[in-house]
């Protein structure tokens, strides 16, 4: 019988670590070196080795498990009757995983870009004030909802083009 071979190449194992801090922070990077080095674990010897409590384990187990980056086994135990969880991490998933994250990226760049490209924008030039498309500040009479001074028109072109640019870079990323 051949041993699984758990170690991942360096480039997914940091890549694999950034997706655990992107979904559960330092702790989920603690879950995920156990994870990475155990065939198969329960949440309970997760919890034990790491000192995070076993609510959070499960919680960011559930988290990596809705995204398919971890796959669980379920058993019975014969004195309890209970179940056990028994989870593995699934690391041939992270590319599809990272996929998808920037196509919800790219989707809501394109929308972003298309909502400025189709606005015009006023505001009064005071930090903490927000911009406002025209048909709300002719609704306003030109002036900041927050501070009352006037406002007025906002070039929004360097805007478009790093949104423009970061839609292009996505869009061949994904091949689309």
């Amino acid at each position: 019988m051949q041993k699984r071979v758990t170690m991942l190449s360096t480039i997914d194992d940091v890549t694999l670590m950034k997706v655990a801090e992107a979904l559960g922070e330092e702790e989920a990077v603690k879950l995920i070196e156990i994870l990475k080095n155990s065939d198969e674990i329960t949440d309970d010897e997760i919890a034990n080795k790491t000192g995070i409590r076993l609510n959070n384990v499960r919680k960011i187990l559930y988290k990596l498990y809705d995204h398919s980056l971890v796959s669980l086994r379920r058993t019975r135990d014969p004195k309890t009757g209970w179940f056990i969880f028994h989870w593995k991490l699934q690391p041939d998933q992270l590319e599809g995983f990272i996929l998808s994250q920037k196509r919800r990226v790219f989707e809501k760049l394109n929308i972003r870009l298309e909502y400025e490209k189709n606005h015009d924008f006023y505001f009064c030039y005071t930090p903490g004030c927000k911009r406002v498309p025209f048909e709300e500040a002719v609704e306003l009479v030109f002036k900041c909802p927050t501070c009352g001074k006037p406002l007025m028109h906002y070039n929004n072109e360097k805007i478009v083009k790093v949104l423009t640019e970061k839609v292009e870079q996505l869009r061949k990323e994904l091949g689309e």
